[in-house]
């Protein structure tokens, strides 16, 4: 039985190896934390994810945890509608919509899948050669795959191409957070440099979260100071987005700079070695398909490696495959991230009226520009 071993027990790690071994391979995931538990935030999970989650049998099951992202769309701070969007013309363009739910049902649905002794915690990678071999803290692992899902500063990636340049700083950090609620239209607020974006999740819980034009590495490191700078950025804009900030634990309140890679890899794999995801092709979350990618990446590259011919012939299929397709994802995301940290005045008011025009257009027009990320289906044999 042919032997992987993947690097990261996020999204993307824990997809490939549930893809892996349903197509037969023997799998070990490797992952430094002592847990995998992600914390409070929530994910959006859209039609090319759904039909690729499909493949490993639990597509059912995220659509049946998940709420809908019903009516949604484009705001102005101070609320009114710049475009709107459905959930029954998403499901009749795409075959479904997007759907919602917590980060952390998902890494449990995928965690199911493998099984008792796959998943190794507290297991960090200090080494991965292009062989196959990767060295831990519990010793050497031989493997005929090493899947590295080892996040936005992958050190297997800066092994595999150590002169390549490293993430950029895309200018906005992100703050994210869940809090009870119900009742709230999903939307995406846009004011001069700020984006505030509500989500609502199953059982009276919305996911929050908002970016704003900072210098990198401005990070309080007090959570009520979080808290306090939330509510002086977006405390007066539109409801229910002050009632929110109101109620948030300060504790559950995370912050991070947003990171991407400007300059796409000269290819997602190096001998034995591929990588996925952040560690591949980090994006910003304008587009929401960070984890949506991971998953696509995952699924292909399961189905590549197991297609017959070798592992090395396999993963130059899955570069070829995977490359081009996020490479446009990330530079399409990033435009749409430069766009957010506009806070001229005027370029505001033309950039708000450019997003207004196309959604008077209607419902289709605003659609259509996701028929490249939605209509994606993944390979079959």
């Amino acid at each position: 039985m042919a032997r992987a071993l993947v690097i990261g027990a996020g999204i993307g790690g824990l997809t490939a190896a549930a893809a892996l071994r349903l197509r037969g391979w023997e799998v070990t995931v490797c992952e430094r934390a002592s847990s995998i538990e992600p914390v409070g935030s929530g994910l959006a999970v859209a039609p090319n994810a759904l039909r690729a989650l499909d493949t490993l049998g639990i597509g059912g099951q995220i659509r049946k945890l998940a709420a809908l992202q019903g009516t949604a769309g484009v705001r102005r701070a101070s609320g009114g509608w710049l475009s709107r969007t459905s959930a029954e013309a998403a499901q009749a363009r795409y075959g479904d919509p997007t759907v919602l739910l917590l980060r952390s049902t998902v890494v449990d649905l995928l965690a199911d899948l493998l099984p008792p002794g796959a998943l190794r915690l507290n297991t960090t990678v200090h080494g991965v050669d292009t062989s196959g071999r990767v060295t831990t803290d519990a010793g050497d692992l031989d493997a005929d795959l090493v899947v590295a899902a080892d996040g936005i500063r992958s050190s297997v990636r800066r092994g595999l191409f150590p002169a390549h340049p490293d993430p950029v700083y895309s200018g906005v950090t992100a703050w994210r957070f869940v809090v009870p609620g119900s009742e709230v239209t999903g939307s995406e607020s846009w004011g001069r440099g700020l984006i505030f974006g509500v989500m609502p999740l199953a059982n009276d819980q919305v996911y929050c979260y908002a970016t704003a034009v900072v210098p990198p590495g401005e990070g309080h490191g007090d959570p009520e100071a979080e808290k306090a700078e939330l509510l002086r950025r977006f405390g007066s804009w539109h409801a229910p987005i002050p009632a929110l900030l109101a109620r948030v634990d300060p504790a559950k309140i995370l912050r991070n700079d947003v990171f991407f890679l400007d300059t796409p890899l000269p290819a997602f794999h190096r001998g034995r070695v591929a990588l996925l995801g952040d560690a591949a092709h980090p994006m910003t979350p304008n587009l929401g398909q960070g984890a949506c990618q991971a998953i696509e990446d995952a699924v292909v590259l399961a189905h590549r490696v197991s297609e017959g011919a070798s592992v090395v012939e396999g993963l130059a299929t899955y570069t070829r495959d995977r490359l081009p397709r996020t490479s446009r994802i990330v530079q399409r995301s990033a435009a749409i991230c430069r766009l957010t940290r506009w806070t001229n005045p005027l370029a505001v008011a033309a950039r708000d009226g450019v997003i207004s025009l196309a959604g008077r257009v209607g419902t289709t027009a605003a659609l259509r520009q996701a028929d490249t990320l939605f209509n994606w289906r993944p390979p079959t044999s």
